[in-house]
């Protein structure tokens, strides 16, 4: 035998050695790898046949490849989104300004952010924007209303008369963006259609994606959308404008007003894209 065969049979008999003692573990589950087994099996591994490795693997649960692919995708956007040298931010709002905004709209509920900030800078030296102010609301001021219907409700109350419609991404197994548009019949809760785009969105892409919607179907009088700035392309409104679709903004940061489309994107998601892995 030669001395490269002789290391390829040694290799074989350290894998299916250490596999034994995986296997002989007492425990009622499936025994934990720890990084010494990790590095055993793939070292190992660079000396066999890849004819071989079907034969002397170890079976992998599906949940486990699902939580690596997820930790892969978290890892993906933490590179691409964070930077190790950036200096840290403002600290921000002081509870004096917290105090202010939070007094102003507890005695004017009707107010909305965008006089909430002009008051403030005419109060006090501080120029403050409508954003600052929602970010503090939302944190620190909680509405005491009602739990009556939604305001879509209304609308909505005929077949074909209102669409929701919105965005989400997933990622391939090979971590490629997908960008999703769905749309959804308000008054029957029926998908609509579905559009699926690669890579990134921007005004042209979403008339598209749009177009393959409503191919031969019967458009809406109406068409619900949140804040996102895909829809404020000059693109998109002009669109909607040739087909005489009158478009309804939801609540900025409410997903509560914009329901039944953001109930129906996590039902895709918790009951397909969760469990399932695809390739384009």
């Amino acid at each position: 035998m030669t001395p490269k065969g002789k290391l390829k049979l040694l290799a074989e008999m350290l894998l299916i050695r250490q596999q034994l003692v995986l296997v002989r573990r007492k425990q009622n589950r499936a025994p934990n790898l720890t990084t010494l087994d990790r590095i055993g099996f793939a070292v190992t591994s660079l000396f066999i046949k890849s004819s071989r490795l079907p034969k002397l693997s170890i079976v992998v649960a599906h949940s486990t490849i699902l939580q690596f692919h997820k930790a892969l995708v978290n890892r993906k956007y933490s590179h691409l989104f964070s930077n190790q040298n950036r200096k840290p931010g403002p600290t921000g709002p002081s509870p004096e300004l917290i105090k202010i905004v939070v007094e102003i709209k507890q005695k004017n509920p009707k107010y909305g952010c965008i006089r909430i900030a002009l008051l403030v800078t005419q109060l006090t030296d501080l120029k403050i924007d409508e954003f600052l102010v929602r970010r503090i609301l939302r944190k620190h001021y909680r509405f005491a209303g009602g739990n009556g219907p939604s305001w879509l409700s209304l609308i909505g109350s005929a077949k074909n008369i209102l669409w929701s419609v919105d965005f989400f991404r997933c990622e391939s197994i090979l971590l490629k963006s997908h960008w999703i548009m769905i749309a959804m019949d308000q008054f029957t809760r029926a998908i609509v259609g579905i559009a699926v785009h690669l890579g990134s969105l921007d005004g042209p892409t979403i008339c598209r994606m749009f177009s393959e919607i409503h191919h031969s179907k019967k458009l809406p009088k109406y068409l619900s959308t949140d804040n996102d700035p895909l829809f404020k392309y000059f693109l998109w409104r002009a669109h909607l404008r040739i087909h005489e679709i009158a478009e309804l903004k939801s609540v900025p940061e409410t997903p509560r007003s914009h329901p039944y489309i953001e109930r129906l994107i996590g039902t895709v998601r918790r009951e397909f894209l969760d469990d399932q892995l695809f390739w384009n």
